[in-house]
């Protein structure tokens, strides 16, 4: 029996090298997909969304769990655009960059909308009205932290807003409604709620989205 045991533990440990690359290539399997528009493209979708700079954090909570399911950002500096860590929308016409999407017009953010909003889940939207400086900032940190692997799309939205001044606050987490919940105590915060069944759902859509 004691021959047996030191086999086993020799085997484990010239075992070791495989499990250690498994791990790795499950890791690297994990990671966000690279997606890299190009200048041309990004700049001929440039929006400039007008009002005043802000950031606007989206919820897409879960109505059986009364979870959030994903997080995003609008953020509108000198353009407007969305990052959409992890996420899965895609437009044609709106060039992408890490999961930085750019020419973010109000058609484009209801069709984001109307995309995750549906008879199994809702959106929380958050607006709020930063310096332009910050929207800048915010901006540079997104198209930084991309790509973003599955299931962290609030890990990276809070990591980015820590690092911004006035959001230091903010708790790092993987939970979308616990970013919610800690965004809304930031002073200032406009609130809505987006749902399927509401018959004024396409004009609220547009509505969440007009210049502050």
């Amino acid at each position: 029996m004691q021959m047996n045991s030191r086999a086993q533990r020799r085997a484990v440990v010239n075992f070791l090298p495989v499990i250690l690359a498994l791990a790795i290539l499950s890791l690297l399997s994990a990671c966000g997909e690279r997606i890299y528009a190009s200048d041309e493209a990004v700049q001929a979708a440039r929006y400039q969304h007008g009002g005043a700079a802000e950031l606007t954090l989206v919820t897409i909570m879960n109505y059986a769990s009364n979870r959030g399911d994903h997080t995003g950002l609008f953020i509108n500096g000198n353009e407007r655009v969305l990052f959409d860590p992890a996420g899965s929308w895609t437009l044609e016409a709106i060039p992408e960059r890490n999961d930085v999407h750019f020419g973010m017009t109000p058609a484009a953010g209801a069709s984001y909308y109307i995309s995750h909003v549906r008879p199994s889940h809702y959106a929380v939207v958050q607006r709020l009205v930063v310096s332009p400086e910050v929207a800048e900032q915010a901006k540079a940190l997104a198209l930084q932290a991309g790509p973003v692997p599955p299931a962290r799309c609030a890990a990276a939205t809070s990591a980015l807003l820590r690092q911004l001044p006035g959001f230091e606050g903010i708790g790092g987490t993987f939970f979308p409604q616990v970013l919610m919940r800690s965004f809304a105590e930031l002073p200032g915060v406009q609130t809505y709620e987006l749902h399927h069944d509401d018959p004024d759902i396409q004009v609220k859509m547009l509505q969440v989205q007009r210049p502050l």
